[in-house]
């Protein structure tokens, strides 16, 4: 009767699955490329990721803007510079948010923020890019480097009353 019982409760397998060329949550595409990845543009110039075109001096402008608002804003949280030096250009979220991380890395450091203090290692904005979404709205990614070490920056920026204003900031 044993022997019985345990031949019916036995369940097979089910056959094998094949193997999909984009699998798991990121979709990773399996199939080998076959083309070599586009470096430039149709016209020889590096290619833009803008929403919508935008016209070279106005893109100069904000990217040299966004440079130094990135740049003052990491001496900011390093605690070379008071936060109330990007008030003009902050939305009310991103100056408490630079507050807030000066207050940090002072309390860590035991210094007072804003004060100008010596570090071992300065941190500099290598590079920035932008996307325009609209006139009006650009986002931008920074890069960075802290002695041998880097981190990201994602901001945005609307220009609000003749003057940018940015509305998000993002350390990685």
């Amino acid at each position: 009767m044993s022997q019985e019982m345990s031949q019916h409760n036995v369940v097979p397998f089910p056959p094998p699955a094949p193997v999909a060329s984009v699998q798991g949550t990121l979709a990773l595409d399996l199939q080998p490329r076959q083309d070599p990845p586009t470096v430039t543009g149709a016209t020889g110039a590096r290619p833009r990721a803008d929403v919508i075109s935008i016209e070279a001096p106005r893109r100069r402008g904000l990217e040299q803007w966004a440079r130094r608002y990135t740049q003052a804003a990491v001496e900011i949280v390093g605690g070379d510079r008071p936060v109330t030096q990007l008030l003009r250009w902050s939305s009310r979220d991103v100056y408490l948010d630079l507050e807030r991380r000066a207050q940090l890395v002072a309390r860590a450091g035991r210094h007072q923020p804003g004060l100008g203090r010596v570090q071992p290692v300065r941190p500099k904005v290598l590079g920035v890019h932008l996307c325009f979404l609209d006139r009006e709205v650009v986002e931008v990614s920074a890069h960075v480097r802290y002695g041998e070490r880097s981190r990201a920056l994602a901001a945005r920026f609307e220009e609000r009353q003749q003057r940018w204003c940015c509305t998000a900031l993002e350390f990685a």
